[in-house]
């Protein structure tokens, strides 16, 4: 049995096989797994800590002395329509004396009480928002009847003509907050992966160049196929690592306030995938040249710059384009592997354009991978010293 694994392992193609080297390595490597551990927590503690704010609910006490009972207890029956999540408790006192006393013993979180020209909100010593905003529009809405009632007319009759309406032009204001935060976790985990995992490939590249132990594997395999299997060997991994996060997240949402908004991100997800896809390959094959290009880990600050640079403007421009500078955005690759997805989550996105995008993006993919394998094959066993681009394009095979 154990003969026949070795006739198949032998029979495999190279690529393949260090593709299978990196996978394992990696998977079993501990700093790997608590990392992942760690980023699953930190997920779902946030998930859980937003849906727990959403469902918690309030509670005020509020101090009346007994001129002003009357309007404290019509603020207590009318908190419900301004805020549903802040419950407002009457406290009678007797005097000013006793309700600072209860405000200092913290017995009540504010006092009520008439003023030239209105009422007045007496706080310990902070203020109190969803409790002033409540008191605000019910005192408003009390004295407005009263006065409206004293001229002979009503509520309604003086409010004719003034209300204002809101409506958007694609979805609504939660769903574009909403859309806003999955768009952002979007780009951070596009830009994280791209940086943790290109790293480690270039530091991985360098290792075996330092150590001479790639004139070894270049003496059994093709360079190629040695790139080959590093890039895809990263890229399996970036995706798992990927899927658990998204899969965690998209769980995690259906236990929120915003579980309604699940089933429309899933497209945009599933979309999201196939640009990362393709933009995590071209960007890992670049990393692998930067691995190339260096001599010794010193080396590698230099020769990645360029990259890093590159991988700033896409964070930075998947968060902070807007308008017609996000379209023409969506469809200029390497940026599109962010942007686009960003478009399709906001909505109003033609059902051709996503296509064309990620079109773009897999022949950029391509070149680059054509590039970068002919960069990588001629600077790698050069060893004499930090390769330049040029040195590294014009070298003989």
């Amino acid at each position: 049995m154990s003969t026949q694994r070795e006739t198949d392992r032998d029979t495999e193609p190279a690529w393949l096989l260090v593709t299978r080297r990196e996978v394992v390595s990696r998977i079993t490597d501990r700093s790997f797994l608590f990392g992942t551990a760690f980023m699953v927590l930190l997920i779902a503690g946030f998930i859980g800590f937003t849906a727990w704010q959403e469902d918690r609910s309030e509670d005020a006490t509020l101090a009346a002395t007994p001129e002003a009972v009357a309007m404290a207890t019509a603020i207590g029956d009318g908190a419900p329509q301004v805020d549903e999540d802040l419950t407002i408790t009457l406290l009678e006192v007797d005097d000013r004396a006793a309700a600072e006393a209860a405000l200092t013993e913290d017995e009540a979180d504010a006092w009520l009480h008439p003023v030239d020209g209105g009422w007045q909100l007496t706080s310990e010593s902070s203020l109190q928002d969803s409790l002033t905003t409540v008191v605000e529009a019910v005192v408003r809405q009390q004295v407005l009847a009263d006065n409206a009632a004293g001229a002979g007319t009503t509520v309604e009759a003086l409010e004719e003509g003034s209300a204002v309406t809101t409506d958007f032009l694609r979805g609504d204001a939660e769903q574009a907050a909403v859309a806003d935060a999955v768009g952002f976790v979007f780009v951070f985990l596009f830009y994280f992966a791209a940086l943790v995992f290109g790293m480690q490939l270039a530091s991985s590249v360098i290792e075996e160049k330092q150590s001479r132990i790639v004139e070894i594997i270049a003496a059994a395999i093709p360079l190629r196929h040695l790139l080959a299997g590093k890039v895809l060997g990263n890229t399996a991994l970036a995706v798992i690592q990927l899927l658990v996060y998204l899969v965690v997240g998209l769980v995690g949402l259906s236990f929120t306030p915003y579980k309604s908004f699940v089933p429309a991100l899933s497209g945009p997800t599933a979309w999201f995938i196939g640009f990362f896809l393709a933009g995590f390959v071209a960007l890992a094959c670049l990393w692998a040249v930067a691995g190339s290009l260096a001599s010794r880990t010193e080396d590698l600050q230099a020769t990645s710059t360029p990259l890093t640079m590159l991988m700033l403007v896409m964070f930075f421009g998947g968060l902070s384009l807007d308008g017609r500078g996000q379209v023409i955005a969506s469809f200029v690759p390497p940026v599109s592997a962010v942007v686009m997805p960003k478009r399709i989550l906001a909505g109003g996105v033609e059902w051709w354009e996503p296509l064309v995008a990620l079109g773009l993006l897999a022949v950029f993919a391509a070149i680059t991978v054509w590039v970068g394998e002919r960069l990588y094959r001629r600077a790698l066993l050069q060893t004499g010293g930090r390769v330049s681009l040029r040195q590294a394009w014009s070298a003989a095979e």
